[in-house]
C-alpha cells in the first residue's frame, strides 16, 4: 500500500510543461529528417540554424569551399513553405541590385518601385563579403529593423525574414572584411569544419547513387512559414529565471574587460544569447532555460561579436577559445 502511495506521489510530482510545445518539436524533427536526406554530418550547423530561425535571428556560416554551406540553407528553404532568395555577391555590386529601385513609368508618369530580391522570407546571401562595403551596408536597416527605406518610403518585410550568409574564410583575394556593426547583426556565426573519415566516405557513396536525380528534388516541404511565426511567437513565452539572466550578463561583460579581447561585446549580444537559449530549451521540449541553454548558445552568439588583441593572435589564441574560457570563470548560478 506504501509502495502505491509512493509511485502516486511521484506521478504527481512529474514534470508538465507550461507551454505545449509538441507540434514545435515535431517540426524540427520533420525538417532535420528531410536535411538528413543530403546533408551528412553537420549536426551542429543544422541545429543553429533552426534556432536561429525559431530565435528569429540571422546566421554567418563560415567554412572552406565545399562543407555544404550553401546546399544546407537552400535545402532548408525547401522545407518550409516561404519566399526564397539567392543573393550572390559580387565586387561590381550594388545596393539597388539588393533593395530595388525606383523606375519611371512611362504610362502614367510616375516613378515606381521595384522591388528587390531582399523582399523575401528567407534570403541565402553567397559569400557576403564580397561585395564592397557600400553593398554590405545596404543590409544594415533590413537586418536590424525587417524593413527598406527607399526615397522616404519604409517598406516593411514580412514575417518570417531570416537572411544567411556565408563567407570563405580562407581566400582573401577580391574580398572586403566585414565591419563590426555587420557582424553584430548576425545571432550566429557557425564555423563549419570537415567532415571526418566516415561521413567523407558516406558523402561520396551518396553522390555515386544520385546518378540523374538532383539532390533539391529529394526534399520535402513539411511546414509552412506562418508556423515560423507561431513558434517563434511560443518561444518568447519560455521561462528564465532571474539568476539566469544575471548569468547572461555576467558572460556578455567579462568580454569587455577580458585583457585578451581588443573588443567586447555589446547589449545586443546580451540579447541575443537570452533568445538563442529560450530556443534551444524549446527544442529540448522544455518550457524554461537551463545554465546549459546559455553555454550552449553564447560561443555562436559571441565568437564574432569580439575582437583578440594582436598580440593573442599571434600567439594563435581565437575568439572562440577565450570566450571558453570565460564561460569556464563565470560561476554557474545554482
Amino acid at each position: 500500500m506504501e509502495t502505491q502511495n509512493n509511485e502516486t506521489n511521484l506521478e504527481n510530482l512529474a514534470f508538465k510543461n507550461r507551454i505545449d510545445l509538441t507540434e514545435l518539436q515535431d517540426s524540427v524533427f520533420k525538417i532535420k529528417e528531410q536535411l538528413k536526406k543530403v546533408i551528412v554530418g553537420q549536426k551542429e550547423m543544422i541545429d543553429l540554424l533552426l534556432v536561429s530561425l525559431l530565435a528569429n535571428g540571422h546566421v554567418l556560416i563560415e567554412g572552406v569551399p565545399g562543407v555544404a554551406k550553401t546546399i544546407t540553407a537552400k535545402l532548408l528553404s525547401r522545407t518550409i513553405n516561404v519566399g526564397f532568395s539567392r543573393i550572390q555577391f559580387t565586387p561590381d555590386l550594388m545596393p539597388s541590385d539588393i533593395l530595388g529601385t525606383s523606375v519611371f513609368n512611362v504610362q502614367n508618369s510616375q516613378f515606381e518601385f521595384k522591388k528587390g530580391p531582399i523582399f523575401s522570407s528567407m534570403i541565402l546571401i553567397d559569400e557576403i563579403n564580397r561585395a564592397p562595403a557600400k553593398t554590405q551596408a545596404a543590409l544594415f536597416e533590413v537586418m536590424e529593423e525587417k524593413q527598406v527605406t527607399i526615397d522616404g518610403f519604409t517598406y516593411k518585410m514580412t514575417a518570417p525574414f531570416i537572411v544567411l550568409a556565408t563567407q570563405n574564410p580562407i581566400e582573401q583575394e577580391g574580398t572586403y572584411r566585414l565591419p563590426e556593426a555587420q557582424l553584430d547583426r548576425f545571432l550566429f556565426k557557425v564555423v563549419v569544419d570537415y567532415p571526418s573519415a566516415d561521413e567523407e566516405l558516406e558523402i561520396i557513396i551518396r553522390e555515386q547513387a544520385l546518378e540523374n536525380i538532383t539532390k533539391d528534388s529529394k526534399i520535402e516541404t513539411v511546414i509552412d512559414g506562418f508556423k515560423i511565426v507561431e513558434y517563434s511567437a511560443l518561444v518568447k513565452k519560455i521561462k528564465i529565471e532571474e539568476n539566469l539572466l544575471k548569468y547572461i550578463a555576467n558572460i556578455v561583460v567579462n568580454t569587455r574587460s577580458n585583457s585578451f579581447l581588443y573588443l567586447g561585446a555589446s547589449p545586443r549580444a546580451s540579447i541575443a544569447i537570452l533568445a538563442a537559449s529560450k530556443a534551444f530549451a524549446a527544442i529540448e521540449g522544455r518550457d524554461f532555460v537551463t545554465p546549459e541553454d546559455i553555454k550552449r548558445a553564447a560561443i555562436p552568439v559571441l565568437q564574432h561579436r569580439v575582437i583578440v588583441t594582436p598580440e593573442r593572435e599571434m600567439e594563435g589564441l581565437t575568439s572562440k577559445q577565450i570566450i571558453e574560457q570565460i564561460i569556464e570563470a563565470v560561476e554557474i548560478p545554482r
